[in-house]
């Protein structure tokens, strides 16, 4: 199995790359993507009315890849399931990953300029998505009542130690 690149290397938020999907298949410069590891972008009960709301911000203009999102809301969701209750919060996912990310594979060591194409047709291959994030933009949201309030700073501390970037939790209430 290939091994993820580190995500420092994707983290730059650069000019969008020219990514063109057409009906047509021949009219592809990238032929297929991959699909999102992220499950599920609202968790919790979406219905009922909360005193509170938990915002995390990122501070920082990054990408952030799919799989990253995706243990962040893992780790997030399952301390306000175990500890809260699975109907006393609401969590939300605001940020969707659907930037590719492509690289052209060089070959090295010995008999590499044999195997490779270099530069020539450098589109390269997608390995994986990533969510394109300004500053100041809000990727989670927490809704609880006022006793479930220490729980929901503590899944979002959580879901901020699984993102390669500085983030701010914002505390509002309803």
């Amino acid at each position: 199995m290939a091994k993820l690149r580190k995500g420092s290397a994707y983290n730059q938020v650069l000019k969008r790359p020219y990514t063109r999907k057409s009906k047509y298949r021949a009219k592809n410069f990238i032929r297929a993507a991959p699909h999102s590891k992220v499950v599920r972008y609202i968790m919790g009960n979406p219905n009922k009315k909360f005193e509170y709301t938990l915002t995390l911000i990122s501070k920082k203009e990054l990408q952030i890849r799919h799989n990253a999102l995706e243990s962040s809301r893992q780790s997030g969701n399952k301390v306000l399931e175990t500890k809260a209750g699975k109907t006393e919060y609401f969590l939300q996912l605001r940020k969707h990953p659907h930037h590719m990310l492509r690289e052209n594979v060089l070959a090295s060591g010995a008999g590499a300029d044999r195997m490779s194409t270099g530069m020539a047709g450098s589109y390269g291959k997608v390995v994986g998505l990533a969510a394109q994030v300004k500053k100041n933009d809000v990727l989670f949201v927490v809704n609880v009542d006022k006793k479930n309030l220490p729980i929901a700073k503590e899944a979002l501390i959580r879901c901020k130690n699984k993102l390669p970037c500085k983030c701010q939790i914002i505390e509002t209430k309803n």
